[in-house]
């Protein structure tokens, strides 16, 4: 049995050990409450420590002079569908994010010619603050500060359901490694599990993002926003797979597949960008090698003698990492990467569910159709901070009493496995680029097949997976245009009509509904 579970009751528990977590569960301990930090990995986990890339990047506001023009910005990139509240919030915790850091011992690195034009952020016009946030560094400084503040951590602890008890949440149904599930009560939650890659087959995180917190958010009273806009990225499919693509390369590269006039001009447009975005023309460099299928599209390189600075950090890792060149011949293919939408909180992390908080790339708001690179460590570290803080506050002087709880849970077997690989695997081809009308509707097919087949007593992975693909899904289908990282292929272009969010709730019936915020 898991003793930190069932010794006592905690004032805070943080669902999600990535940067966001962390920050959540240190912020909440300084503020004097008790705090449980649990994940269903090991701590250090989630999207924030993915290895298939060469660094973290965070970016900022050079200084206060700077922060005007970087809401603007986001905004503009967002193309009306990131929520200015939550935009200036998040520009205003940028520094204060990273004077913390600093003080704790993590090594920020620079840029020996941060004016390069591979230092601007993908969608920005502009070179900003620019750190690389080094994940050693950050790892050991913060597990001492997580020591020192007297955090309990609960590594390989999956979130199952949320408990709720006189309105408000009131605890977390976990199960641990052995499959025992085990009702750990709180005074408030944080949920920081991360966005919805877990729920595709080709994606680029790591496999402790499940992607089932957004279901439970639902169910327990929070709202969902923008979540048909997750970032499609190219990644590796040889020499190795489930590694980012580094874009700045597409200057020097010719694509198998892709031929236009102005196919120079539109490789150096996509180099500005990781994602994907539908808002661009060289959008169809994208569209050509996603084409291509599961094989991929072949990349040659026509490198220039010297390369720049952010681009040689690339090759170096590369050659580091797999013993080869990247123009030593790759494939590229489409993957899910980060999500800009998820759980919709104010400015303080509040889901609108008494008890219930969340933070970093498990919400939404901050961010719109498509986010500035650098962006989503920012996200992290301000509202991760945020939200534990908020948290501590609301749980004091409340109990974490969960009553008489439900404390059992189906454990994961093969055929739960099984519905899983399927889903994914649907995901993959119906819900990454080229979404239509008949794709999704027949994944709400497949949805309401394998939630018949899953149907059991209790809360499941399976059953939070699949209402959880119906957000998006849900979504997907409502916005019946193409705008930012959300391409269809049947409404390929922007409908002024529709530049705002959609926020996705439950109807009276448990299933998902998308409708205009506000």
């Amino acid at each position: 049995m898991c003793e930190a579970c069932n010794s006592d009751v905690f004032d805070v528990i943080v669902i999600g050990a990535g940067i966001a977590g962390c920050e959540a569960a240190l912020a909440a301990a300084e503020s004097g409450a008790r705090v449980a930090l649990a994940s269903a990995g090991e701590t250090f986990s989630g999207s924030s420590f993915f290895p298939g890339t060469w660094g973290l990047g965070l970016v900022g506001p050079k200084d206060e002079r700077d922060e005007g023009d970087f809401v603007n910005t986001i905004l503009e990139v967002g193309r009306g569908a990131a929520v200015p509240e939550l935009v200036r919030a998040l520009v205003r915790g940028v520094r204060p994010a990273v004077e913390r850091l600093e003080a704790r011992g993590v090594e920020l690195l620079g840029a020996d010619n941060p004016d390069e034009r591979d230092f601007i952020p993908c969608f920005d016009h502009t070179c900003r603050s620019w750190h690389g946030l080094g994940r050693a560094s950050y790892r050991s400084a913060t597990k001492a500060a997580l020591e020192h503040a007297g955090v309990v951590t609960l590594p390989r602890h999956e979130l199952l359901d949320l408990v709720e008890r006189d309105g408000r949440v009131c605890g977390a149904l976990l199960r641990d490694a052995r499959g025992e599930a085990h009702t750990v009560g709180a005074g408030a939650i944080v949920l920081a599990t991360g966005g919805f890659g877990g729920l595709f087959s080709r994606t680029l995180t790591m496999p402790d993002v499940t992607s089932v917190a957004a279901a439970i958010a639902l169910r327990h009273g929070a709202r969902l926003v923008n979540v048909e806009f997750i970032q499609i990225m190219p990644g590796l499919v040889e020499p190795v797979r489930n590694v980012v693509f580094n874009e700045r390369t597409f200057r020097y590269a010719r694509v198998e597949g892709f031929d236009a006039p102005d196919e120079a001009r539109l490789l150096d447009e996509r180099g500005g960008h990781g994602p994907f975005t539908a808002s661009l023309p060289d959008r169809a460099v994208d569209l050509s090698f996603a084409a291509a299928g599961e094989k991929g599209a072949a990349v040659a390189y026509s490198l220039p003698e010297r390369l720049p600075e952010f681009m040689q950090t690339y090759f170096d890792w590369f050659q580091g990492e797999f013993g080869r060149r990247p123009d030593e011949g790759l494939r590229i293919a489409p993957y899910a990467h980060a999500s800009n939408g998820g759980i919709l909180v104010d400015e303080r992390g509040f889901t609108g569910a008494p008890g219930l908080y969340a933070c970093g790339e498990a919400t939404g708001g901050m961010h719109g159709a498509d986010r500035i690179g650098g962006l989503s460590s920012a996200n992290g570290l301000v509202f991760g901070w945020t939200a534990g803080d908020a948290a501590a506050a609301w749980a004091a002087g409340r109990t974490g009493d969960t009553g008489d709880a439900e404390t059992v849970a189906p454990k994961a077997g093969a055929s739960e496995s099984t519905a899983l690989l399927a889903l994914r695997r649907a995901m993959d081809e119906r819900c990454l680029l080229g979404r239509t009308a008949e794709g999704l509707q027949a994944m709400e097919r497949l949805l309401d097949e394998l939630d018949e087949k899953g149907a059991q007593a209790g809360p499941s992975h399976l059953a939070n997976a699949i209402l959880s693909a119906r957000a998006l899904v849900c979504a997907m289908l409502a916005r019946t245009e193409s705008r930012g990282a959300h391409y269809r292929a049947d409404f390929p272009d922007e409908d002024p009509a529709q530049v705002r969010p959609l926020v996705v709730t439950l109807d009276t019936n448990g299933r998902p509904v998308a409708k205009p915020l506000g």
